[in-house]
């Protein structure tokens, strides 16, 4: 665990996360289940992104059920994608909360090789070039992921 994320207080994203996630489901008329604000607060727990399984053995430890079935766990990452509140960072197969669920999704995803810290930032003139790559092509851009993969300056300061 980076020092940077020995710092950082998590309990304040998870509820910056779930009032989000309260203000964005009620605006889209979209229900915001138990389980799914569960799966929400799970991923938000780290910086890092987790995958289905990983999530679906937090829940059973977390919860009173004692089997939590994969399509249960897989439904309620959809409906939390489908809402803008996580990403999939589909080089990783894991999810990852949006730290923006509310504005333009025109983020980049770093992702660090060594501890796992992914970050979104913004990348609006990355994205202006896709979009006018396409517009170009005539091609309709349905969705946009862009992955960084590498080392930060917390992994790469450690060693050397």
């Amino acid at each position: 665990m980076s020092s940077t994320e020995r710092s950082h207080d998590h309990t304040a994203c998870i509820k910056s996360a779930l009032h989000n996630a309260d203000l964005v489901c009620r605006r889209a008329g979209a229900r915001l289940t138990p389980l799914r604000r569960q799966v929400l607060e799970l991923v938000w727990q780290s910086h890092k992104p987790l995958g289905a399984y990983a999530l679906m053995e937090m829940l059973q430890a977390n919860s009173d059920r004692k089997r939590v079935a994969p399509p249960t766990v897989y439904r309620a990452l959809d409906f939390l994608i489908e809402q803008r509140l996580i990403h999939k960072v589909h080089s990783l197969n894991a999810y990852l909360g949006c730290s923006n669920p509310r504005g333009d999704h025109s983020d980049a995803l770093f992702i660090c090789t060594q501890c796992g810290f992914t970050e979104e930032v913004p990348s609006h003139s990355i994205q202006q070039a896709i979009n006018l790559s396409a517009s170009q092509q005539r091609f309709t851009v349905q969705q946009k992921v862009l992955e960084i993969v590498g080392i930060c300056g917390e992994c790469r300061g450690s060693n050397g």
